[in-house]
């Protein structure tokens, strides 16, 4: 059992946040209970994922999407009040880290996604430098996206070229997990030929086709399950916590 002032200080020294111009904010967004014994952690922190925490008898809650986002305005009514009567009735902490979850660079879920497709990171790029690109020992962008299915999604959107490695070369795969449909752009200019996210938005099946680039969408949900579960297991053993991980399905 911890404090929760250092479940904070441990989660803040290891995702590094102040580093990251987010918009929302990163870290203890609703205080709980002051000692923790188990963490669970999840994509969303949506009424579903609270109360599968409550079931499941957590004392604290760690999320990549929290409840706060610029732009709210701010009045606690609808799901908003929904979510934080749950938390607050049963005292629970909930952690919230955004962009910094995407970015760490062994944890995060761009490590993490990569590690998933067996993809060493060469290069990161983007804004924030949240873009990672390696090598890809498969040989097509058919075969990735045959991989990709077994290890991520089986719903997922391909559009532009089948692409294939350059003869005595490795396929070059750049991805961002997530909403990341702007870092197609920087990832062509990178030299890419595949690149992977969460979301696709209409202008990219243009630029995919026009630039011979395989763009494969997964799911943003899916995209981002693998970093905050490799966060909550590196917590758990460094603190000496139970963790779990509990994944609401989302489609999308």
């Amino acid at each position: 059992m911890v404090s929760r002032a250092q479940l904070l200080s441990t989660l803040d020294n290891l995702l590094n946040p102040k580093i990251y111009q987010d918009y929302g904010p990163n870290g203890l967004q609703v205080e709980g209970k002051d000692k923790i014994q188990k963490i669970v952690t999840g994509v969303t922190a949506s009424e579903a994922l609270i109360l599968a925490a409550i079931e499941n008898k957590a004392d604290a809650l760690l999320v990549h999407h929290g409840l706060f986002w610029r732009g709210q305005d701010g009045c606690i009514k609808g799901w908003m009040r929904k979510r934080l009567a749950l938390l607050l009735e049963h005292n629970i902490n909930l952690f919230a880290y955004h962009l910094a979850l995407d970015g760490h660079e062994t944890l995060g879920n761009n490590a993490q996604l990569g590690l998933e497709l067996g993809i060493p990171v060469n290069i990161r790029f983007g804004e924030q430098k949240l873009g990672f690109m390696g090598s890809c020992q498969l040989p097509s962008s058919e075969e990735l996206v045959q991989l990709i299915q077994q290890k991520i999604s089986s719903k997922i959107t391909v559009v532009g070229p089948v692409v294939n490695a350059l003869p005595g070369q490795s396929l070059q795969v750049a991805w961002c997990s997530g909403g990341a449909q702007s870092y197609f752009e920087p990832a062509i200019a990178q030299s890419a030929q595949v690149f992977i996210t969460g979301e696709i938005s209409e202008p990219q099946l243009h630029y995919a086709n026009e630039m011979g680039v395989c763009f494969i969408a997964c799911g943003h949900h899916a995209s981002e399950r693998f970093g905050v579960q490799a966060v909550g297991r590196y917590v758990a053993t460094e603190l000496g916590l139970e963790h779990q991980f509990i994944d609401i399905f989302n489609p999308a």
